[in-house]
């Protein structure tokens, strides 16, 4: 019997019907000791859902649907709970991040002993795409926000790229539906003084135009996570 450690990609999907095909078959050219994929449609109305029953099903080992868009943050509380890996690894179903960068992510846990592992914009030498400076501010406020509670050093908290061992959620119920998830999921297990570490990835970011979600509200909610998960929940 293989005592390879088997990894399961849990992907959120939400009105991708112009990327998910490809991203999965980036997915699954990645070679892997032991993976299992796990795709959850957030309640897609662009047609994703149809994609996704015809084509992706066959190619997957879980498929579910959502009823109705319930978030990122639901969507992969329910691709949790279905993955059965010892390891698991968030991906989204655009091309922003990049699949055969996994060796990168998954190399801390399955060689130096890391618990969970962040996989930064912005430490790494690999390309990226130039875009939205606002963002790019807010999101090193929201990081160094983060970091001020949690006594970790990360450089992008709201990073899509976390990868870590399924023990790590041991006694952990996440809440928060939407992009809070990102915030309140680094309090949660950094209170458990688990072991992170961090690694440079590279990242192609969209436009609004060409779907991106993540908006203002999100950053104002990824806020009161930070500080309600931080310093009001046990």
């Amino acid at each position: 019997m293989s005592t390879e450690p088997k990894i399961s990609i849990v992907i959120p999907c939400f009105n991708e019907r112009a990327t998910i095909r490809t991203l999965i078959d980036r997915v699954r050219a990645v070679a892997l000791p032991a993976r299992e994929i796990v795709v959850v449609d957030d309640g897609s109305t662009d047609g994703t859902r149809e994609i996704l029953e015809k084509e992706i099903k066959p190619l997957v080992d879980k498929l579910i649907f959502h009823d109705r868009n319930r978030g990122k943050g639901a969507a992969l509380r329910t691709g949790f709970a279905a993955a059965t890996g010892d390891i698991l690894l968030i991906q989204d179903a655009d091309l922003e991040y990049d699949p055969a960068e996994y060796p990168v992510l998954l190399a801390p846990i399955l060689q130096h002993g890391a618990d969970v592992v962040f996989g930064s914009r912005f430490v790494s030498g690999r390309s990226h795409r130039v875009l939205y400076f606002w963002h790019s501010v807010v999101n090193r406020i929201l990081t160094l926000a983060s970091n001020m509670l949690t006594d970790l050093n990360l450089t992008d908290m709201a990073t899509c790229y976390k990868a870590f061992r399924r023990s790590a959620l041991d006694g952990v119920t996440l809440t928060e539906d939407r992009f809070g998830f990102e915030a309140e999921f680094t309090a949660r297990l950094a209170k458990k003084r688990l072991t992170f570490y961090e690694v440079g990835i590279s990242y192609h970011g969209r436009t609004y135009a060409q779907g991106k979600k993540i908006g203002w509200r999100d950053g104002i909610r990824m806020i009161y996570a930070i500080l309600r998960y931080n310093l009001f929940t046990r």
